[in-house]
């Protein structure tokens, strides 16, 4: 269940400190009964940041795969060992 809290509450600042640390996700502040910004963790926002590249980066990979710009990996292996003599 998301934690939502009135802003009058961000006064107290070191009890909001420790429920956003707390929580498990976001912690949504409302002003006058409407959401008006999220709070996260330092942790869960970099969470969030890196599920984000990831998700960009096997998104690039299938459009590059779409666009034919794929190479078999045993034939690169192959390459590879062939131009540094492994």
């Amino acid at each position: 269940m998301p934690k939502i809290i009135p802003i009058k509450d961000l006064k107290d600042t070191a009890q909001v400190s420790s429920m956003v640390r707390e929580s498990a996700g976001p912690v949504y502040v409302t002003k006058n009964g409407y959401e008006d910004m999220v709070l996260l963790s330092t942790e869960e926002y970099d969470r969030l940041l890196y599920t984000m590249d990831m998700l960009e980066k096997l998104a690039e990979g299938e459009r590059a795969i779409r666009r034919g710009e794929t190479v078999d990996a045993f034939k690169s292996v192959a390459a590879i060992r062939r131009r540094y003599d492994l």
